[in-house]
């Protein structure tokens, strides 16, 4: 058995010795268009790139800058090469974890030049549970925390066809 994925690009990538030369958008764009957010349990297809998507129009409407915008439609990228794992499982999963810091600082560092300051990592986590409570709220009618966190941007979520989210996404990554 080999030790890498064959990509949509057809790059052979170890995502556990990744190396950023390997690391494009476009195959990051692609996988995440074609994956399920909820683990396929919302009621129609919306994808972890439309949800990247909204991440980064709410950090645009927040102020925030490029770098910290594109960190955010980035912040779920290394599930393109490791797939996602629910947050229940994924935290009693240390090893897991760790390989998702390793490939995610990978590409922070190809995308952004460097990895994510503890203050940068705070903002994106909180733009990220701030469109995963809308997303749950939207489709699954449920609140998942006591109080509503403040949304500066209009998502809408509903399906998108899996080549138009690809090329967005690619098109927010050049902003």
């Amino acid at each position: 058995m080999s030790d890498y994925i064959t990509t949509s690009n057809k790059i052979h990538f170890t995502p556990l010795k990744p190396k950023k030369e390997q690391i494009v958008i476009e195959d990051i764009a692609h996988s995440l268009s074609l994956m399920t957010r909820a683990n396929g349990h919302f009621p129609e297809f919306y994808s972890v790139a439309q949800h990247c998507i909204h991440c980064y129009e709410e950090a645009v409407a927040r102020g925030y800058d490029k770098r910290l915008a594109l960190a955010c439609l980035l912040h779920d990228a290394s599930e393109a090469y490791i797939a996602d794992i629910t947050r229940p499982v994924k935290k009693n999963l240390p090893k897991y974890l760790v390989i998702e810091k390793i490939l995610q600082d990978a590409i922070y560092e190809k995308f952004l030049g460097s990895k994510l300051t503890e203050e940068e990592q705070k903002m994106v986590s909180e733009v990220d549970d701030t469109l995963l409570y809308y997303e749950f709220e939207h489709y699954m009618g449920e609140k998942l925390q006591d109080s509503e966190p403040v949304i500066k941007s209009f998502p809408v979520f509903k399906f998108e066809p899996f080549a138009e989210v690809e090329k967005k996404y690619i098109d927010f990554s050049q902003i």
